[in-house]
């Protein structure tokens, strides 16, 4: 290269080393127009080129100061212009790096590393080819150079590939296995639907990499769905985003996985179809599904505790090497679940199909039950072959040239259930053939212009069958899930350090101590190393750019300076909610929100709460707190009184104080659901190795409660008046008090003969139930 060829190259390079370093120091304030992110995109496709290069150069110039080498011009000059060249191809990759990242879904620590250990590979590089040629640059220079160039190429890589394909991606094809689940320990979500999005979903949905806005490593996220709307509706599998976007032609830019990616098998899309049809559990266990339910079933088949069969069929299997052969490319036959006769058959490859694709299906027709040719240019003339197959169930025509003038032969198919037409361009007049179906269950008729009347219509005139529209994007912003909190115990004893987080990288938590709502702005910036150091009700949002800000998660905090050494129940409480024993009431779990079946709860229906603390040496307290539920529909009420007992002896001890907590009334009968409450007894401090806890419960329920207050309101309202008047008030008594007698006498006369029946027992009272679950001592 000539020397004024070498300068120019020189000059640019340095160039741009300073709009990188330009690029880096005004990040946050950069915006991408839209015409420019093509240029960032092209920065997977670019990468390959400075890889390549820069190993091949850094490799020669490891070795360039050997005597083999050293008088060699071409050598020489070979690795001056294969680095230059290196050098030229990385800064321009990197730029384009830099553009991409400003796109949503690029954050997190991994996009951090990849970054940096790419940009640290141009200025590495720029700084080894401007010093190569000074006296200074040795061999071992050169060569921890070459070095420290070929790590951040690894690293940049390493990072690169966790960002396109998912964390652990090279290592793990040779990472050990974990143990499977026992069956009667798997959960529905966690071993069976989460490994399958671990699998082939969270390499674009992770906190480093949000594409679309969806995070998939977590139920929480999962549950909040992303940028285009709540991933699945519970039990409505049909109207769910993520079955949607599954099922569409893999060349669609909507499909997921994308193309060339893993797609998933017919069992993993059953598996999250049944998943979310049978609304999406999170919290069950497999084998708490009933032994027949097509879930657990699939589910056991998956795990190695069962088979999967959910139906039984009276065909014989087919030949095994009538199905290998029948196999190809674009034509994948599998049978149903392990073991089963029945087949499901999916065609790919738009340009390979011909009508002879599903014509060479006839061998094996009374086996298939499931035929997916979405996207395929079926014809209406080729449902005639498909109508052969006697035992289909489920079929699949999205996307194909079908016109509906072919329909009828399909009604041949006594036993199908399921039909799809998605995106075909059939006329409602068409659709006016389904009554022919004798045992069809749905029809998806989404994205056929069909108008909402004529879908109305439809569903009028086949009221067996479920007529499926689809699912509208409105392209609005989606809103951040709520903040979590990571301590475990909510009680503290001095000081409590407050640990915050959010699934999403890159979000801002603002809190609040004092009750108001937080902003934006003004409220203060979580940040690690924050305290709570009294009791407080701590009030948090989380905050994005491009995000709905959260709703308002709340949290609750409580001091209990002293924590008994042991704990006992002097009356039982009730054995439906006993919670982990009178241990519950001291274990810092206090805001465990009010939820009956919760471990965290003592309930006490038939008894008063009567709880004795020992304190193996003399603690001076001055108050006692007890935090209860109140849950008016669930007749969950405060106690009547609290009572606190302390002393130095548990024979001998005396009442330090008595409360009575306000009743529930009939206001608040307008007060749905469950809330937390606490009741405080203070009292002078005293010091005592035992205190016993009494709290009694109230005689009468909130509709006895609202029926007395009712009585009282009448007799009141009737008092007043006769003050106002009190001769009209006689008067009237008197008139009552004879037209009484009367009724009496004649009530007397037409009873004389009759068998007397004695009044009715009045209603004993029925006490209202008790819910406690801590008791905090100061």
């Amino acid at each position: 290269m000539k020397a004024s060829h070498k300068g120019l190259a020189g000059n640019i390079l340095f160039a741009l080393n300073i709009f990188i370093v330009f690029l880096l120091v005004f990040e946050s304030r950069i915006v991408v127009p839209q015409w420019l992110q093509p240029l960032g995109r092209m920065h997977p496709m670019f990468l390959h080129f400075p890889i390549a290069i820069l190993m091949l150069a850094m490799l020669m110039e490891f070795f360039r100061f050997r005597t083999a080498y050293r008088t060699q011009e071409f050598y020489q000059s070979f690795t001056t212009n294969l680095l230059l060249a290196g050098l030229f191809t990385s800064a321009i990759t990197v730029i384009m790096g830099l553009v991409l990242s400003h796109e949503k879904g690029y954050e997190g620590s991994a996009l951090q590393w990849h970054k940096w250990s790419g940009v640290s590979i141009v200025f590495i590089t720029s700084i080894i080819y401007w010093s190569r040629h000074s006296t200074w640059y040795k061999v071992p220079v050169a060569k921890t150079g070459a070095f420290l160039t070929f790590i951040c190429l690894l690293f940049a890589g390493h990072y690169g590939a966790i960002l396109t394909h998912g964390d652990n991606f090279i290592l793990a094809p040779i990472a050990s296995e974990e143990a499977p689940v026992p069956l009667e320990q798997a959960m529905v979500f966690n071993d069976v639907i989460s490994p399958i999005l671990k699998q082939k979903c969270i390499s674009c949905h992770n906190p480093d990499k949000i594409k679309g806005g969806l995070i998939l490593t977590d139920s929480a996220s999962v549950l909040q769905g992303g940028k285009t709307g709540p991933l699945f509706i519970a039990g409505n599998p049909e109207m769910s985003l993520l079955l949607q976007r599954l099922h569409l032609p893999e060349d669609d830019k909507k499909h997921m996985p994308p193309r060339g990616k893993t797609q998933l098998s017919e069992e993993e899309l059953a598996l999250l179809y049944l998943w979310v049809k049978e609304n999406a559990y999170f919290s069950k266990k497999v084998v708490d599904l009933a032994p027949t339910d097509s879930l657990r079933l699939l589910a056991s088949n998956r795990l190695g505790g069962g088979s999967a069969n959910t139906e039984e069929f009276a065909f014989a299997a087919a030949d095994e090497k009538t199905v290998r052969e029948l196999n190809n490319n674009y034509r994948v036959i599998a049978p149903l679940a392990k073991g089963s006769p029945a087949l499901s058959v999916n065609v790919y490859n738009k340009a390979s199909y011909t009508p002879k694709v599903l014509e060479d299906l006839t061998p094996i027709k009374t086996q298939i039950i499931s035929l997916n040719v979405d996207n395929m240019p079926v014809k209406d003339s080729e449902l005639r072959t498909i109508a052969g197959f006697e035992n289909l169930r489920e079929l699949n025509l999205n996307f194909t040239d079908i016109t509906g003038k072919g329909l009828q032969h399909l009604t041949a198919l006594k036993k199908l259930k399921s039909l799809s037409l998605a995106g075909t361009k059939m006329s409602y007049a068409a659709f006016k053939q389904l009554p022919a179906f004798t045992s069809l269950q749905k029809v998806i008729v989404w994205e056929t212009g069909l108008k909402d009347t004529e879908i109305e219509s439809l569903q009028k005139s086949n009221r067996n069958v479920q007529i499926i529209s689809g699912f509208k994007d409105d392209g609005k912003p989606i809103k951040l899930n709520l903040p979590t909190l990571k301590n475990k115990a909510t009680v503290f004893a001095d000081v409590l350090p407050l640990e915050l987080e959010h699934p999403i990288k890159g979000v801002e938590l603002r809190y609040t101590l004092d009750n108001t709502e937080p902003d934006s702005l003004k409220s203060a910036k979580f940040k690690p190393g924050t305290s709570i150091k009294e009791n407080a009700t701590v009030k948090v949002k989380a905050f994005k750019e491009g995000w709905i800000s959260s709703n308002v998660a709340v949290f609750n905090f409580q001091k209990s300076r002293f924590k008994p050494d042991s704990i006992e129940f002097l009356s039982p409480p009730d054995d439906r909610f006993k919670g982990d024993g009178a241990r519950s009431l001291v274990n810092g779990l206090s805001d465990n929100y009010p939820i009956k079946t919760s471990d965290e709860w003592i309930g006490f229906t038939n008894t008063d709460l009567n709880a004795l603390l020992k304190f193996k040496k003399p603690k001076t307290v001055s108050s006692v707190s007890l935090n209860i539920m109140i849950d008016v529909n669930g007749e969950v009420h405060p106690p009547a009184s609290m009572q606190v007992w302390g002393g130095s002896d548990k024979s001998h001890l005396r009442l330090l104080k008595s409360v009575v907590p306000q009743r529930l009334t009939a206001r608040d009968t307008v007060k749905k659901g469950q809330k937390l409450n606490t009741i405080v007894c203070k009292f002078n401090p005293v010091a005592v190795n035992y205190l016993k806890v009494v709290a009694v419960r109230q005689t009468h329920s909130l509709k006895e409660t609202i029926a007395s207050e009712k009585k009282a309101e009448v007799a009141r309202k009737q008092k007043e008046a006769e003050a106002k008047n009190p001769g009209k008030g006689k008067k009237g008594k008197k008139g009552k008090g004879k037209k009484k007698k009367a009724a009496a006498d004649k009530a007397k006369a037409a009873t004389k003969n009759k068998v007397k029946v004695p009044p009715p027992k009045p209603k004993k009272p029925q006490p209202a139930s008790l819910f406690v679950n801590e008791i905090l001592v100061n």
